[in-house]
C-alpha cells in the first residue's frame, strides 16, 4: 500500500482506535480495526528458532509452544565467525515463520557480553562490538530478505538479569557508543531491521521506554531508523513519556489500561494529537507491511532444516585443546560418561526456549551410528550432581578404554534467563569426575555444554583434549558425533574470553551491583579489550579455536599506506592449509591505536573472514576496513574521530596468536577537533595493570556527570518501581514477597526451569503487575498496593477501588 493509504485510514481512525494500535491485543498479537481492514499480526520469541505459543489469551507467557527447529544458540554460532551460516540460519527460520503465520521474529539480541556471568549471555553473540555488529546483521539480512520481520534488541545497555525491569545502566557516554550502541547503530543503518525492542532497564537516569535521547534522538533522528519501537514485555514505565519518547508499541496486550492516561495527557496539553498520530502511522504501517508477507501454504522441511542445525552446531563447535587425542577412530574402545551425554542441554532456558522437533543426544548419536561404547551418567542433573555410587560406577566403565569422553558443563539450574550466576564454576560434581577418572585412565577427552565461559581449573591439565560445544541445537549430539570421529574439522573461534577466574576482571567488582544502578566503571574495557590492556593472562583468549590441521599466513598487503579519516583500507594476505586434510581458518586483523591523549584499547577487532579450505590449498584473502576501523567516540564533539597517527595492522588466528603485522599512515579530517584527556582526573584508565578499582572521582571524571544514588530502599521511599525483593523492607511488602515468592515455587514445580520463574518475580518491579497480568491489577490497584508497602494511610481503599474499576 502507499503512503497516501495509510494517511487515509489514519484520517478515519477514531481516537479510541487510534490508542487501541498502540498496545497488543494480546501477549503476541497486534490490535487489528476490522472497519478499516487494519490487520492483526503475531510477533513470536527467537532468536534461534521459533517459540510460537499455541494459545493467545491467558496471563501466563511461557505457555506450551508449537514444533520447530531449535537451532544453535547465539553463543554458539557465534563462534561459527561465518556470516553465510548466521544468514543462512536466519533465512530457515523466517520460513519456519511464515509456515506457522508469525510475522516478526523477537530477535536478534545484540547486547555485550560485559561479564560471563550474565545468566542470559547464551541468547547474545560477543564481548566484541564489531563482531557482534557483523553477524548479527547477517542473521537479521536472512530472516528480513524471506519477508519476515525481526525484533533487534534489547536496546540497550541491557547486560545483567539481576533487578533488570529497574536497574539504571550508569556508563560514559564514549563506551556506550563504542561498546554498547555500536552493533545496534550498524544493523540499523545497513538493514532497517523491522522493529527494535527497548529493554527494561533505565540509563541516564529515563527508563529506555520513557527516553526520547535513545528512541527518537539517536535511534531515529541520527541513524534513521524507519521501523517501529516494540517494548520488551511489560517494559512500559510511564506510557504517555514513552508516546513522547517515540516507543510505538506497548507489549504484551492490556485491555488498553493506559489509554485514559494518554486521553488525559491530551486534554491537558502534555501531549498532542500529532504525538499519537505519527505513532499510529507507523502501526499502520507496519501491520499491512506484516500482513503482505504473512505465510500461506507453508510447510516446514523438518529433516533439512535439522541438517541445517547439525550443521551450524558442528561449524560453531571450539576444540580449545588437543594433545593428538582427537579425532578419534572407529576402532578404539571408548567409554562415553556423563548425564549431558544422555540428556541433551542443547539450548538455554527462558523466553527462547524452543519446543524442538526432535533432539539427538550425544549417546543416542553413537548408538544410531552403530558404535560400540560403554556408558555411565556420572552424576546427575539436579543441584552440584554428586553421587558417590555414579564416580565410581564411571571410574568402572573407562578403566582399559583407548578414549573416556566426558561430558560436562552447565546445567539450567546453573544459567538462565531471570537471574545471574554467582559464580563460573561448573556444578562441583563435574570437576571432581575428571579428577577422579583421571586417575584411572590417561585418555580424557571432556567435551563442554555451557552457555558461557566456565572456570577451567586444575582438571584441565588431566585432560588431553577439550571440545566446547556450547548449546549445539536440536542436532547437538550428531554434530559432536562428526567432530569427535573428523567427519568434520573443528573450525570454531571463541566470540569472548575464558578468563582464568571472574575475579580477574575489573567487571566483577562492579556486576551485578544494584539496589538502584550499576556501575560500568570498566568504561570500554570490556573483554578482550581489559585483559589485554592490563596484561594479565586468560585460559583461552578471544578468537581462539584449533583445528585438524594447521594454517600458514604470508604475504601481507596493503591498497595504501596512507589515508584519510573516511577512506578504505584493504588488505590483502594468503592462508594456507599446511595439514593433510580439509579445514577452515578465521583470519582475524586488529588494529593497534597510537598513542594518543585519550585512553584507548590495545588492540580492537575491525576485520575477519572464515577461509574454507582443502588440504595443501591457498587463497587469498581480502579485507577491507571502514573509516570506523581507526575512529573513537570523541564525547567533545560529539562525534567519530580518527586521530592522525601511525596505527598497526594486526593479523592473526586469535587475538593472542598474531601471525602478520603492518601498518598504515591515517591524517585527520578533523585536525582541530579537541581530544579528551583524563591522565590526571582518572588515570587509572591509562594504567591498567595496577588497576583494581575505580575511584568515585576518577568514575565521575569520565562519566561526565555526577555518579547517582545507590542507596538501599526503605519503607517509606519505595516506588512503582521496586522490585518484590525490595518492597520486603516494610510488613506488608516482607508478607507481599512471601507471598508471591510461594505462588511462584508452586507454578514452578511443573517448570523447566523452577528458578527462572521464582527470581524473576522477586525482581519484577511493582509496576509490571498491571503488564502481566493483562490488565487485571489495575493501575490504581498497584498504587495501593505500593501504599502498603510505604505505609501510607488509604492504601488498601486504593487498592479494593482499582479491583472495582
Amino acid at each position: 500500500m502507499s503512503e497516501q493509504k495509510y494517511l487515509d485510514i489514519l484520517s478515519k481512525l477514531t481516537l479510541d482506535e487510534k490508542l487501541s494500535l498502540l498496545s497488543g491485543k494480546t501477549y503476541w498479537l497486534t490490535q487489528e480495526i476490522d472497519r478499516l481492514g487494519v490487520p492483526s499480526v503475531w510477533m513470536s520469541d527467537g532468536p534461534h528458532g521459533m517459540r510460537k505459543e499455541k494459545q493467545t489469551g491467558g496471563t501466563n507467557i511461557m505457555q506450551e509452544s508449537e514444533t520447530s527447529t531449535c537451532f544453535p544458540t547465539a553463543v554458539t554460532t557465534a563462534s561459527s565467525w561465518d556470516t553465510d551460516l548466521l544468514e543462512q540460519v536466519g533465512a530457515t527460520i523466517a520460513d519456519e515463520a511464515k509456515a506457522l503465520k508469525v510475522t516478526t521474529v523477537l530477535g536478534p539480541g545484540v547486547n555485550i557480553k560485559r561479564s560471563p556471568l550474565c545468566g542470559r549471555n547464551f541468547e547474545y553473540i560477543s564481548e566484541d562490538p564489531f563482531l557482534t555488529a557483523r553477524l548479527g546483521a547477517a542473521y537479521v539480512h536472512g530472516v528480513q530478505k524471506n519477508g519476515i520481520g525481526v525484533s533487534l534488541k534489547h536496546y540497550c545497555a541491557n547486560n545483567e538479569e539481576h533487578i533488570r525491569m529497574s536497574i539504571d545502566s550508569v556508563v560514559d557516554d564514549r563506551a556506550l557508543r563504542e561498546i554498547y550502541l555500536s552493533a545496534f547503530e550498524h544493523i540499523v543503518k545497513t538493514e532497517q531491521p523491522t522493529t527494535v525492542m527497548c529493554s527494561y532497564n533505565r540509563i541516564y537516569g529515563t527508563y529506555l521506554s520513557d527516553s526520547k535521547k535513545m528512541l527518537t534522538d539517536i535511534l531515529r533522528d541520527e541513524w534513521g531508523f524507519k521501523g517501529i519501537v516494540v517494548s520488551d514485555w511489560g517494559a512500559v514505565n510511564d506510557r504517555v513519556e514513552g508516546i513522547k519518547a517515540g516507543l510505538d508499541l506497548e507489549m504484551p496486550g492490556n485491555k488498553g489500561m493506559n489509554n485514559k492516561y494518554i486521553k488525559k495527557a491530551l486534554d491537558e496539553g502534555r501531549i498532542t494529537i500529532e504525538d499519537v498520530d505519527k505513532l499510529v502511522y507507523r502501526m499502520i504501517k507496519f501491520a499491512f507491511e506484516c500482513k503482505a508477507n504473512e505465510g500461506e501454504g507453508y510447510d516446514i522441511d523438518f529433516a533439512a532444516h535439522h541438517e541445517l542445525a547439525k550443521k551450524a552446531a558442528a561449524q560453531s563447535a571450539v576444540l580449545l585443546k588437543n594433545e593428538g587425542a582427537l579425532p578419534l577412530k572407529d576402532y578404539q574402545s571408548v567409554a562415553v560418561i556423563g548425564a549431558l551425554a544422555d540428556k541433551l542441554r542443547y539450548q538455554g532456558a527462558g523466553s527462547s526456549h524452543i519446543n524442538a522437533w526432535k533432539t539427538v543426544s550425544f549417546k543416542k548419536a553413537m548408538e544410531n551410528k552403530g558404535q560400540a561404547f560403554t556408558y555411565a551418567p556420572g552424576y546427575t542433573l539436579k543441584g552440584d550432581g554428586y553421587s558417590k555410587k555414579l564416580i565410581a560406577e564411571a571410574c568402572e566403565a573407562a578403566k582399559g578404554k583407548e578414549a573416556v569422553l566426558v561430558f560436562i558443563g552447565l546445567t539450567d539450574a546453573f544459567e538462565s534467563e531471570g537471574f545471574d550466576r554467582k559464580h563460573m564454576d561448573m556444578p562441583a560434581s563435574h570437576a571432581v569426575l575428571v579428577e577422579e577418572l583421571s586417575k584411572v585412565n590417561d585418555n580424557i577427552i571432556v567435551v563442554l555444554s555451557c552457555g558461557s565461559p566456565i572456570t577451567i581449573g586444575d582438571w584441565e591439565k588431566k585432560t588431553k583434549a577439550i571440545l566446547n560445544m556450547y548449546l549445539p541445537g536440536q542436532a547437538g549430539g550428531e554434530a559432536a558425533y562428526d567432530l569427535i570421529y573428523g567427519k568434520t574439522n573443528p573450525s570454531g573461534k571463541l566470540a569472548e574470553t575464558f578468563p582464568l577466574s571472574n575475579d580477574d576482571n575489573l567487571v566483577s567488582a562492579y556486576f551485578p551491583m544494584g539496589p538502584r544502578t550499576v556501575e560500568y566503571r570498566e568504561s570500554i574495557y570490556v573483554g578482550y579489550r581489559y585483559f589485554d590492556k592490563a596484561g594479565k593472562a586468560v585460559k583461552y583468549p578471544f578468537g581462539h579455536g584449533l583445528s585438524y590441521t594447521s594454517f600458514e599466513y604470508s604475504d601481507l598487503k596493503l591498497s595504501k599506506n596512507e589515508i584519510t579519516e573516511g577512506d578504505t583500507l584493504t588488505l590483502s594476505f594468503k592462508v594456507k592449509n599446511t595439514g593433510t586434510v580439509a579445514g577452515a581458518e578465521v583470519a582475524q586483523v586488529y588494529v593497534v591505536n597510537p598513542e594518543s591523549k585519550i585512553y584507548k584499547a590495545e588492540k580492537e577487532l575491525k576485520g575477519f573472514k572464515k577461509v574454507f579450505l582443502e588440504a595443501k590449498e591457498e587463497k587469498t584473502v581480502e579485507i577491507t576496513l571502514d573509516e570506523k576501523a581507526f575512529s573513537f567516540y570523541n564525547v567533545l564533539i560529539s562525534d567519530w574521530h580518527a586521530e592522525s597517527g601511525s596505527y598497526g595492522l594486526l593479523v592473526g588466528s586469535s587475538s593472542k596468536d598474531i601471525r602478520l603485522e603492518g601498518a598504515v599512515s591515517v591524517n585527520t579530517a578533523k585536525p582541530d577537533a579537541p581530544v579528551p584527556d583524563y591522565s590526571e582526573s582518572a588515570p587509572c584508565y591509562y594504567n591498567m595493570e595496577s588497576t583494581t578499582f575505580v575511584t568515585d572521582d576518577e568514575f565521575r571524571a569520565v562519566l561526565g556527570r555526577e555518579i547517582p544514588d545507590n542507596s538501599e530502599f526503605v519503607k517509606g521511599n519505595l516506588t512503582i518501581n521496586s522490585s518484590v525483593s525490595q518492597v520486603a523492607v516494610s510488613p506488608f511488602g516482607k508478607a507481599l514477597c512471601k507471598i508471591l515468592c510461594n505462588g511462584a515455587k508452586v507454578v514452578a514445580l511443573t517448570a523447566e526451569n523452577p528458578d527462572m520463574i521464582t527470581e524473576s518475580i522477586k525482581d519484577m518491579p511493582l509496576r509490571s503487575f498491571s503488564g502481566f497480568t493483562g490488565g487485571l491489577l489495575s493501575p490504581t490497584t498497584v498504587e495501593g498496593i505500593l501504599d502498603l508497602c510505604n505505609g501510607t494511610k488509604g492504601g488498601f481503599k486504593k487498592l479494593i477501588s482499582g479491583f472495582r474499576k
